[in-house]
């Protein structure tokens, strides 16, 4: 049986005819990666044997197998970012695989419109994520004295007798509590107008728990910015401001970057 085909990113064959990729370990750590020119367009392949890289395989490997995963989908993602220090990239999902080379021309021949128009919007830019973390400790300490909802609550309080007030101070816990998120919610919105005039493009994820994030706090907010490189300054410093005006707060930030262009590129 043919070796499959492994696909890690697509790239403008002029900026490989400047510099050719330089062959690195492929996903099975014997063959070498190489590049296959497909007009304008070049990809960056490697070779897998059908046996042991067949659907059924891979697919026992990712729901059983966790280090071999683990360790796959760094190879993926470090092969992109050596790829990214020296050309436009157009990244692919982790197992883009392809039977043969000419199911994978196909593909790419098909798309070759969309993949070059992907080339232009890409270039000179780097993709960037931006995670916000919140101490509700501190935050809840701050609305406590800000908030005109709770400060009329408290006042309202402190005028009944004191058998109410222990019930009464409960609807308030409630109310913070509410008020909290309100607060977290509305920041974090303010945040994102804030950081998205620096961007080309942008688009909000989903929070991740602390069991995957290792943090002590809830993540509030994830977002991932696609940047003109001459940006990119700008953008960092914008954040260090927001650390220094909110860090008291309760306000953590989490800047992470440059990567490849996961989240704004055609077939990525």
């Amino acid at each position: 049986m043919s070796d499959l085909i492994y696909l890690y990113g697509l790239i403008p064959t002029e900026e490989e005819k400047r510099e050719s990729v330089i062959p690195f370990k492929g996903l099975d750590e014997q063959k070498e990666a190489y590049s296959v020119q497909i007009g304008k367009i070049t990809a960056v392949v490697c070779n897998l044997d059908s046996k042991e890289y067949s659907e059924a395989s891979i697919e026992e490997k990712i729901n059983n197998n966790m280090e071999w995963l683990q360790e796959k989908a760094l190879h993926h993602h470090n092969a992109l970012l050596n790829l990214k220090q020296k050309y436009t990239v157009i990244p692919m999902k982790f197992c883009t695989i392809y039977k043969n080379e000419n199911s994978m021309r196909k593909t790419i021949e098909n798309n070759q419109e969309k993949i070059t128009d992907s080339f232009l919007h890409l270039a000179e830019t780097e993709e960037w994520n931006l995670k916000i973390y919140c101490d509700d400790s501190l935050l809840k300490k701050y609305l406590s004295g800000r908030n005109l909802n709770i400060a009329s609550k408290k006042e309202e309080i402190s005028k009944l007798p004191p058998g109410r007030q222990f019930f009464e101070k409960r609807k308030l816990d409630q109310l913070l509590d509410k008020e909290l998120e309100t607060e977290k919610g509305s920041v974090c919105e303010q945040i994102h107008d804030r950081l998205k005039q620096f961007s080309l493009n942008h688009t909000v994820k989903n929070n991740w728990s602390k069991d995957v994030t290792g943090k002590k706090y809830d993540m509030s907010w994830n977002s991932v910015y696609l940047i003109a490189v001459d940006r990119v300054e700008e953008y960092l410093e914008e954040i260090n401001n927001m650390t220094k005006e909110m860090e008291e707060y309760g306000w953590k930030f989490e800047a992470s970057g440059p990567w490849p262009a996961y989240h704004f590129a055609i077939m990525a």
